[in-house]
């Protein structure tokens, strides 16, 4: 057991950014079964239809299926989730990421509805640390596109084609990196007196998007004028 700490010393948590333990069904390069008998007969098409792009598949929780597939090809191959009748996946409920800590893999999520077919399936993509890039989704469903800025904001991977890739939860200015990186501190990488400082230090514009204050006229507001000319005040027990 890694030491937390005893009491009356800080603790230690730099265990944390080695991540959960690893199990080999979770092991990314193809450690785990090639795949396993599938509950969405989705998982079988994506088979038949890709099979150099499907690399893998698992079923979590009894019935949710996982499909890992190669990075290189997701458009190609949520194009047609989406677009093939028997498929039809038209709602992606989210797009999110996954950082199991110890120098493994990020995995990219989507999470794909059919309404029509009344059916769920959960596509991933393992990219590298040394190469955080993969196309963007939006030309598929234009909902990625703030899915998508929050995992290039929070985790780093930048999605290729995005419309316009920035930071939407952090500021513009925010130089700690990546906050849902196992390898970010949980304090942060500065020090309080340096956060606090350049809390302090910030200019209003850091607090709104970029635009949204140059060329505005400030709302003024005008002092109440009373009957008799003078300043309007609270009226009497009688409403007068």
């Amino acid at each position: 057991m890694p030491d937390h700490g005893s009491a009356g010393s800080s603790p230690d948590f730099s265990f944390v950014a080695s991540g959960p333990g690893r199990s080999q069904a979770d092991a990314p390069g193809g450690e785990g079964p090639a795949s396993v008998p599938p509950c969405n007969p989705s998982v079988t098409a994506l088979w038949e239809q890709f099979p150099d792009g499907v690399l893998r598949n698992r079923v979590c929780a009894g019935d949710e299926d996982v499909v890992y597939v190669d990075p290189e090809r997701v458009t190609e191959i949520l194009g047609w989730l989406h677009e093939t009748p028997d498929q039809h996946y038209d709602h992606l409920a989210d797009v999110t990421a996954v950082d199991y800590g110890g120098g493994r893999p990020i995995e990219v999520v989507y999470q794909l509805w059919s309404i029509p077919h009344r059916a769920a399936l959960r596509v991933k993509c393992e990219l590298r640390l040394d190469a955080l890039e993969i196309d963007s989704v939006t030309g598929i469903w234009v909902g990625a596109d703030w899915l998508e800025r929050e995992v290039y904001d929070l985790f780093g991977v930048t999605f290729q084609g995005h419309p316009d890739l920035r930071r939407i939860l952090m500021p513009d200015n925010y130089a700690e990196g990546h906050p849902l990186r196992k390898d970010f501190p949980l304090r942060g990488r500065f020090s309080r007196a340096e956060q606090t400082r350049r809390a302090l230090t910030q200019d209003p514009e850091d607090q709104y998007m970029p635009g949204e204050i140059g060329g505005r006229t400030p709302q003024l507001v005008e002092e109440a004028v009373g009957s008799d000319g003078g300043a309007g005040g609270e009226e009497d027990d009688d409403g007068l």
